[in-house]
């Protein structure tokens, strides 16, 4: 029996991807789990370099990341407005951490979230104290490094924060649930008025609820994209809210770097 699925949205050619390196989900801690997506690992160990490429999702990482002849790194990746292209060479090791949208802010509540959007800065200028970049990253054995990773978010002590549930549980509704089209829904949905809305996700989310909105779109559309080369482009536009296939086809091309037509041989 085949096993689950694997979600892949937002990844750009996952096939590829997954031919390329050695790509694992892996969940966090009991305690970690509401407000964090998952843990992402990579390693690779390539004769020929490869570029990676990714329609980011309304979150903040931690990422930390080891490269041949480079020193060890761990940074805050705030959410990406931009098409996101790693390339990768020799051999590497990446551990992520994917926080929820709207997750992010117990950790770090002395600024509102979209202070680290389109950033990528040091996590030492974000957290105290710094993430040991070798306690995550030399550990052999996979549940050695996500153990690790738990440890340390959980010393962060994240505080519980019902504002910070509520972004989460709005941002999770326009992921799963496509007849929230517009803000104006979403906001009466949530029992807010449109700027509160608006407030809300800046602080907690760092974006604003009509970006999510079409992000979460995009998503869809590359990922029918990558699984059906015949998909109707129309019907899609329609499914997805937009208000013809002109729009649709002008996000995409503006988000992912090439038109749908050209992506679909891919």
């Amino acid at each position: 029996m085949a096993g689950p699925r694997r979600d892949t949205r937002g990844i750009v050619d996952a096939p590829e991807l997954f031919a390329q390196v050695r790509f694992r989900r892996r969940e966090p801690a009991a305690g970690l789990r509401p407000y964090l997506e998952h843990y992402w690992l990579i390693d690779w160990d390539l004769s020929q370099p490869y570029a990676s490429h990714l329609v980011p999702h309304p979150s903040v990482n931690l990422v930390f990341q080891r490269y041949e002849h480079a020193a060890d790194l761990v940074e805050v990746s705030g959410i990406g407005l931009k098409l996101f292209t790693q390339k990768l060479e020799g051999r590497g090791r990446v551990c992520g951490v994917q926080f929820r949208p709207g997750g992010f802010r117990p950790f770090a509540p002395d600024l509102p979230v979209a202070q680290w959007t389109g950033r990528r800065l040091p996590a030492d200028e974000v957290f105290a104290p710094p993430a040991p970049p070798s306690a995550v990253l030399d550990p052999a054995d996979e549940d050695a490094r996500v153990a690790a990773l738990d440890a340390y978010l959980l010393a962060l002590a994240p505080r519980p924060d019902p504002q910070a549930e509520r972004a989460m549980a709005l941002v999770d509704l326009v992921r799963t649930d496509r007849t929230v089209r517009r803000v104006d829904e979403l906001a009466r949905v949530g029992g807010l008025s449109r700027r509160s809305l608006q407030r809300l996700f800046s602080t907690y989310v760092g974006v604003g609820p009509k970006w999510v909105i079409l992000r979460y779109r995009i998503h869809e559309a590359l990922e029918r994209a990558e699984s059906d080369p015949g998909v109707d482009w129309a019907v899609l536009a329609a499914e997805l809210g937009y208000s013809d296939q002109a729009h649709l086809i002008r996000d995409f091309t503006a988000t992912v770097g090439v038109s749908p037509t050209a992506f679909a041989p891919r």
